[in-house]
């Protein structure tokens, strides 16, 4: 589910090119039609009526979670997603695989300490409900099932996580700086983090929580800095406290403030999983 997102469409051609056969839940014709370019098959379904795509969930061998509303009731509609899940993996005689989307907010603020798979989760709060669902889904024995936690994620269509700073660049307004410049982000390329959901997918014996980061830890300063230099830009900025951009864009924008490092040691061990893309300055964007 949500295969045509900006991480769902990397994911689904990933799965298509590596001989999967996969089935998308497509809420309008574009949606669907997206699907097909990239090889897959669009069934007609919104996630917020389960009974609309059970037909085909009925049918998978696995399941990845990559869809959100987005909206104040993204929580209720995952959930209501999730039971749904749970109640076709109970039919079976054997657990259902199913891969399920973190994040690197769920950790908090790490600071000078790099998360790991078992360091505690301080979700920001409006991601607290994603923790309690990973929870659920992780200990129901109907599930085989492995939680992704993926750094931030950057491509080149838009820049994803750059978006905003690239926007600011491109009109050569002041940079809005979230935070701090001294601000760490655990970065990742969309490609590789493409690869790690197949990978996890395709190896059933693994279960439990894994990160995705190719970049532990880069200070904004650097990624502004490299933004500049890619499009000529004043370097002129501002600076806004995380209780500023927390009340003018909701409480989602608390994430960017964090000041994070994480490790991914475990899938890179588990999976033989590598970045190709080791550094952000190497990607377009």
């Amino acid at each position: 589910m949500g295969g045509t997102g900006s991480i769902g469409s990397a994911v689904t051609a990933e799965l298509v090119t590596q001989g999967h056969e996969v089935t998308g839940l497509a809420r309008s014709v574009t949606s669907a039609q997206k699907l097909m370019d990239l090889g897959a098959n669009p069934h007609s379904g919104d996630l917020r009526s389960p009974k609309s795509w059970a037909a085909p969930l009925a049918q998978a061998e696995a399941v990845i979670q990559l869809a959100t509303t987005f909206d104040t009731d993204m929580a209720e509609v995952d959930a209501a997603a999730m039971d749904a899940i749970r109640a076709e993996a109970r039919s079976r005689t054997r657990p259902l695989r199913l891969i399920y989307t973190g994040g690197c907010w769920l950790y908090g603020q790490t600071g000078d300490l790099t998360a790991s798979e078992v360091s505690p989760k301080r979700p920001i709060s409006a991601l607290a409900w994603m923790q309690d669902t990973a929870e659920v889904l992780l200990a129901d024995t109907h599930l085989s099932c492995c939680v992704i936690h993926p750094a931030m994620v950057y491509h080149e269509e838009g820049g994803g996580v750059f978006s905003r700073l690239l926007q600011q660049a491109s009109r050569d307004i002041p940079f809005e700086i979230w935070g701090s410049l001294n601000t760490r982000w655990p970065l990742v390329h969309r490609g590789d983090l493409a690869r790690a959901y197949r990978l996890l997918l395709e190896q059933t014996d693994l279960t439990g929580n894994f990160n995705v980061v190719a970049q532990s830890g880069v200070p904004v300063r650097d990624i502004v800095n490299e933004i500049i230099r890619r499009h000529d830009h004043s370097g002129t900025y501002v600076v806004r406290s995380r209780k500023h951009v927390m009340f003018k864009y909701g409480a989602w924008a608390e994430g960017p403030t964090l000041d994070q490092q994480m490790s991914a040691n475990k899938i890179q061990q588990s999976c033989n999983w590598q970045p190709q893309v080791s550094d952000f300055t190497q990607a377009a964007f």
